[in-house]
Order: structure tokens, then sequence, then C-alpha cells
């Protein structure tokens, strides 16, 4: 695709942001009217009515916008077509993270949606419909909620750091997953597990949290949340692997690979790594 058909990373984070309304709205209506119901894709893997229709209105949106851009959603996508999403326009979605929060009346639930250019993120919201905030971030142009500029912590040792992980569907690494979790506990502040990936990043992103670290996500998790961090002066990273399912981005090129991945305020971020590494 040549180059005068892109838009702007301004441009585009302004569809992402209606797309994401839209999307939001969804969720909130079918669960006011309760209106959801729930199925299996695998154990432990929900998906809701609330999510295919949340992510049919979210691609309805950006065609409207772009026809012919590539689209990698989590309910209608294949993975063996990674390699597209690799090369041109790519819009990367998550009409529902923390699915499993949704169904269950939590409201830690977030709408994730990025667009990249040759796997690189250019623009990048993370809709939190029941929280009554927006993160959004352009490449180069700063993080926001709500419209207002955010940072990361300054937080300078992992003893003060407020740490956020979660637990992959396929439990056959759980031993390991455990461990690490033993082992960080012993220094950091506290952990929390928020339930949804893109709102675990952009707290890191605006100072809820310092770190975040999660094997098994894919790049819909993280693709919005991860610029949103960087534009606020966070760190992103992979820890090391210890196990063959985490082996699960492999495919995916630059900002769309996110296997082990960890995004931690600048200064803790080294300790971070470290630790987890130790494990």
């Amino acid at each position: 695709m040549s180059q005068h058909h892109l838009p702007s990373p301004s441009d585009a984070l302004a569809v992402a942001i209606e797309a994401a309304q839209r999307g939001g709205a969804i969720a909130r209506e079918q669960r006011a009217s309760q209106s959801v119901n729930i199925t299996l894709k695998a154990a432990r893997n929900l998906v809701t009515t609330a999510d295919l229709a949340s992510e049919k209105a979210i691609i309805e949106t950006i065609r409207a916008h772009f026809p012919d851009h590539t689209i990698l959603a989590e309910e209608s996508s294949d993975p063996a077509h990674a390699a597209t999403a690799n090369v041109g326009p790519t819009w990367v979605i998550d009409p529902i993270d923390g699915t499993t929060n949704y169904a269950h009346g939590h409201n830690q639930v977030g709408v994730s949606i990025a667009y990249a250019v040759d796997g690189i993120v250019q623009a990048g919201t993370v809709l939190a419909p029941f929280q009554g905030e927006i993160f959004t971030a352009t490449k180069g142009g700063g993080a926001f909620c709500n419209n207002e500029p955010i940072r990361a912590t300054e937080t300078q040792s992992l003893s003060d750091a407020l740490l956020a992980t979660g637990f992959p569907y396929e439990r056959v690494n759980i031993d390991r997953i455990c461990a690490r979790l033993l082992h960080l506990l012993r220094t950091c502040r506290d952990l929390r597990r928020i339930g949804a990936a893109s709102l675990d990043i952009s707290w890191v992103a605006c100072g809820r949290l310092d770190a975040f670290f999660e094997e098994g996500l894919s790049p819909w998790d993280c693709a919005a949340g991860c610029l949103i961090a960087r534009e606020a002066g966070a760190k992103v990273g992979h820890y090391p692997y210890d196990h063959e399912s985490q082996k699960k981005t492999t495919n995916y090129k630059h900002d769309l690979f996110t296997d082990n991945i960890v995004v931690a305020a600048p200064r803790v971020f080294e300790e971070v790594m470290r630790e987890l590494g130790r494990v």
C-alpha cells in the first residue's frame, strides 16, 4: 500500500476512539439489559454475545473509514494469518478485554484498539466503559487519560512497587508462574490481579501500578496499552522463556510480539526484569 493512503496517527486515533465508544456502549447496554449469553471457546476462555457484537461494531466503524486496512481482532482473526498483520496498516482489536470480569459483573473491562503500520503501533486507545475513562496515545505525541496527560511513576525500588499480573487460560505452566509470583512477593510492596491486561498496562502508564507482567497474551491485549505506556515514560520488555507454552506470538513482529511481556515504570524496570529472569 502506498504511503499516501495511510492516515496520520491523530486521524487514526480519532477513528479508534469512535470505534471504541461504539464497542463500549454495546458492552454496557448488553450487561444493563441482562442479555449477555456466555459460551466457552476453550477451558476457562469465555466469549459473550457482547464480545461478538462489540467487535462487529468496531470493525464496521473502522471499515467505513479504511476499507482496505488489515484487521487483527480477537474473536474473528486466524492466528495462521499473523504475517499479514506485520505488513502495512493493521488495526488490532480486543472488543472486550476482561471477558471473565465482564461476565461476572466486575467493572475492570477494557475496549482496546491499536493502529499499526508494519508492526509498529502508531495510535492506540483503551476505553474502560464501566469506569468512565479513556486512555489514548499517538506515537511521539504523549499519553492521556480523559485528555489529561499521564506519566508512569518515579518509583525506584521493587520494594516500593505495586505490581500486577494475570494468568493464562491454559494452566500447563502454573507451577512456574506461581514460583515467579512467590519470588516477587518476597520483595515487592504488593501484587494485584486486575483481570484485563489492557487496563493493567494503562494503569502502569497513569501511575496506579509500577509494573505489570504476564505470559500467554496476544497482540490485541497489549498493542494499544503498550503504546500508551511508552508514551507515558514506561518501558516495555520480555522476560526469558522457561516453557514452550509461552511461545505464542513468535510470528508477530515489533510491537505485535507480546510473549512474556513486562511493562514497568522506567526506574524500576531493570530490577523487575532481573528478578523475573531469576526464577
